[in-house]
């Protein structure tokens, strides 16, 4: 019993230790990660002013994509109004609650800046942020669309 304690305890002290990269303060990963769930639950809720407390003002959200008419790829932007009022229309509403996933991992932090990765249900998001006035908020993202499933047949 006492092994398996302490085996739970280790799994549950590597979690947290991933969590946040060494360094950083307890208070720092825990505004970066509410920043990152503020944008993810957001999106998943239709909550758009949520959505905005996370972003600054400049955002830019950016999608390497393969253009149908010419087959080359291009970059698609969408700044921080477009990705507001997606989120006010709902779109994030359309996955069901069952199927939303909203993991959240900080991948590097020094000083103002720091990496996170957004892992949701259909795609992956690599945020920027910066603490900007004492607050942590998204500036860039660059994300990729998750494989479809095969289909069963």
């Amino acid at each position: 019993m006492k092994k398996l304690l302490w085996c739970m305890l280790l799994l549950v002290g590597t979690a947290f230790a991933q969590a946040a990269p060494a360094g950083v303060s307890a208070e720092d990963a825990a505004a970066i990660k509410a920043t990152a769930l503020n944008y993810v639950e957001g999106w998943y809720t239709g909550d758009a002013e949520r959505m905005a407390s996370a972003l600054h003002p400049e955002l830019v959200k950016r999608i390497m994509v393969i253009d149908p008419e010419t087959g080359r790829p291009k970059i698609d932007n969408m700044g921080k109004t477009a990705l507001v009022e997606g989120t006010r229309r709902g779109f994030g509403k359309q996955t069901p609650a069952a199927e939303q996933q909203k993991d959240v991992q900080i991948l590097d932090v020094f000083q103002n800046a720091a990496s996170v990765r957004a892992t949701m249900s259909g795609w992956i998001d690599y945020m920027h942020m910066v603490k900007w006035e004492g607050k942590w908020v998204i500036v860039n993202v660059l994300w990729e669309k998750k494989p479809k499933p095969a289909k069963a047949q």
